[in-house]
C-alpha cells in the first residue's frame, strides 16, 4: 500500500505508549485533539509517541499534522495517497508503533484522552488487550446505538468474546497482539476476537463519549452489511483457518449423504412400485446435493493447499507462544 511518511523520529529510548490515530477530513478537531492528547499524556509522565495517520484527507488535516509535527519529535505522520478506510490506517499506525503499548482512539474528539490512564492501569494488571465501553454513548439511537447494539451481540455471540462495545475506537493493545494481526476489510472492530486465537487475556471498562462538535460520521447504516461479511471471514479464521477441509468437508460429506439416500429412495420406489421418478424434482434436489457435496470437498481440499502455501512458503507457525523459561 503506498504511502508517504512525514517527520519519522528516530530514537533510543524505551516507549511505553504508542498512540495511533486515523484521521480523515478532522481539520477542526485536530487542534484540540493534540491539545488535550499532549496534556494527557504529558501529566501520565511515560515515554510516548502521536502516530497520525492521514487516511486521504480532502482538507487541511494533513497541513495542520504537519506543522504540530515540526515543533514535536514525538508526533509521526503518516498520509496515504487516497481514502483507504480505517482498518488500513489501523494497520499502519500499528507498523510503525515502537511502543511496548498501542492506544487507538479515534479523532473525532469523542473519545477523551483522559481515559487512557485508567486503561493502561488495567492492561499493566496484566490484560493484553482493554476495550472502551461508551456505557453512556452519545449517539442518535435508531441510526447509530440501536444498530451497533444489534451488532455487538451478534459479534459476541458468533466469535464467543463478549463484549458491551466492539466500535468504540479507545482501546490499548500489548504490541505483539496487534503486530501478529494482518488486518483487512472492516476487521480493526474485531481486533479482540481475532487476537482471541493466540490465548490474549481480554477486558473492557466504561469510557467517556462525547457528542461530535465539528463534521460529520463517516459511518452510515450501509456498514452494518460489511460488518456482517466481515464476521463470517473472523469466524471462520477463528475455528477453521488452519484446517478448512473440516467445515468444508463436513458439508460436502453430509451434503452428498442425504443426495445418495435420496437417490436410493427413488431407485427403491421405480423398482418396486415402477413409479415414474423423471418428473419429480426431488430426484433433481438428489442430484443437486451430490453434485454440490464434491464441490464443498473440492473446496475443502483447495482450501488446505492454499492454507499449507500460506504458512510453508511464508514459514509462518501455527501456534503463539506467550514466555519461554530456559533452567
Amino acid at each position: 500500500m503506498p504511502v508517504a511518511t512525514t517527520n519519522i523520529a528516530h530514537t533510543t529510548e524505551h516507549l511505553l505508549l504508542s498512540i495511533v490515530v486515523p484521521i480523515y477530513n478532522e481539520e477542526e478537531s485536530i487542534p484540540y485533539l493534540y491539545t488535550r492528547l499532549s496534556e494527557v499524556l504529558t501529566a501520565y509522565n511515560q515515554p510516548y509517541e502521536i502516530i497520525a495517520v492521514d487516511d486521504g484527507s480532502r482538507d487541511q488535516s494533513f497541513a495542520l499534522l504537519r506543522d504540530l509535527a515540526s515543533s514535536d519529535p514525538r508526533l509521526r505522520v503518516v498520509r496515504f495517497r487516497r481514502n483507504f478506510g480505517q482498518t488500513a490506517a489501523f494497520a499502519a499506525g500499528f507498523d510503525r508503533a515502537q511502543g511496548e503499548y498501542i492506544v487507538t482512539i479515534d479523532a473525532d474528539l469523542q473519545n477523551d484522552p483522559r481515559d487512557i490512564p485508567q486503561l493502561m492501569a488495567r492492561a499493566e494488571e496484566g490484560f493484553d488487550v482493554v476495550s472502551g465501553w461508551r456505557a453512556r454513548r452519545q449517539d442518535a439511537f435508531i441510526n447509530r446505538k440501536l444498530p451497533s447494539m444489534i451488532a455487538n451481540r451478534l459479534i459476541s455471540w458468533v466469535t464467543g468474546v463478549y463484549l458491551h462495545d466492539y466500535g468504540c475506537s479507545l482501546k490499548v493493545y500489548r504490541s505483539e497482539v496487534v503486530k501478529n494481526i494482518n488486518l483487512y476489510g472492516e476487521l480493526h472492530r474485531f481486533i479482540p476476537a481475532v487476537a482471541s486465537w493466540q490465548g490474549v487475556a481480554v477486558t473492557e471498562m466504561p469510557v467517556h463519549h462525547e457528542a461530535r462538535r465539528y463534521g460529520t460520521s463517516k459511518y452510515g447504516i450501509s456498514r452494518t452489511i460489511r460488518v456482517l461479511l466481515d464476521l463470517i471471514t473472523v469466524r471462520f479464521l477463528l475455528s477453521y483457518s488452519t484446517r478448512p477441509m473440516q467445515i468444508f468437508g463436513l458439508w460436502g460429506l453430509l451434503s452428498i449423504l442425504i443426495g445418495f439416500a435420496i437417490s436410493f429412495y427413488l431407485t427403491f420406489i421405480k423398482l418396486l412400485y415402477d413409479a415414474d421418478i423423471g418428473s419429480r424434482p426431488l430426484l433433481l434436489l438428489g442430484v443437486l446435493l451430490i453434485i454440490l457435496g464434491v464441490q464443498f470437498i473440492g473446496i475443502g481440499l483447495m482450501g488446505e493447499l492454499i492454507m499449507r502455501t500460506y504458512y510453508e512458503t511464508q514459514k509462518k507457525p501455527i501456534y503463539v507462544v506467550r514466555e519461554e523459561v530456559n533452567g
